[in-house]
């Protein structure tokens, strides 16, 4: 692959990161920040980039990668720890739909972070188990069981088998995942 054809689909490949990350940090502002290191750093590793091979799949681990180690920098970092932001970005529901749909985005927050990651990858994004498999650097059985025990964990969430915190915070937090994921 030539350099020129190299940026060229790193440019094409914009988007996708930014949605990706966006679903991954809830923060748009982040999300960018991610993007760039991402581009950057993959403009840098070049000659690690296996031809032929899946460029965005790469790319979303380099992302990903980096969202974690920014992100154990920054644990001390609390953002909005009222809720008050969030709570301003979300509509009152008029109709009994849009309970369900709240009880869901707080069910979803409850999930283990690998699992709720492989549902949006699947059920949001739309990568096939393969790509996801390869963008979260694990075997394409473990996507397959962290997507089941997620389905299963919610459903026993919602349907009050297990009782869970319904947060206001946390409908934000996965409506943001999911619009993002949406937009890839």
């Amino acid at each position: 692959m030539t350099g020129a054809q190299f940026k060229q689909d790193l440019v094409e490949a914009i988007p996708r990161l930014r949605a990706f990350a966006r679903s991954i940090s809830g923060d748009r502002d982040r999300a960018d920040d991610l993007v760039q290191e991402t581009l950057a750093k993959a403009i840098a590793n070049k000659d690690k980039f296996a031809e032929g091979t899946n460029l965005i799949a790469w790319l979303i681990t380099i992302l990903r990668n980096q969202y974690y180690s920014v992100g154990r920098k920054l644990q001390r970092e609390v953002a909005d720890p009222d809720g008050e932001h969030a709570a301003t970005l979300e509509s009152k529901p008029q109709q009994a739909g849009h309970l369900e749909l709240k009880d869901f985005m707080s069910a979803l927050q409850v999930l283990p972070d690998d699992q709720r990651e492989a549902l949006i990858l699947i059920g949001a994004s739309g990568f096939s188990y393969e790509e996801a498999a390869d963008i979260l650097g694990v075997k394409v059985g473990t996507v397959k069981s962290r997507v089941s025990r997620a389905r299963l964990r919610l459903e026993e969430l919602l349907n009050g088998q297990e009782d869970f915190e319904r947060s206001d915070v946390a409908v934000a937090e996965s409506a943001a995942l999911i619009h993002d994921a949406l937009t890839l």
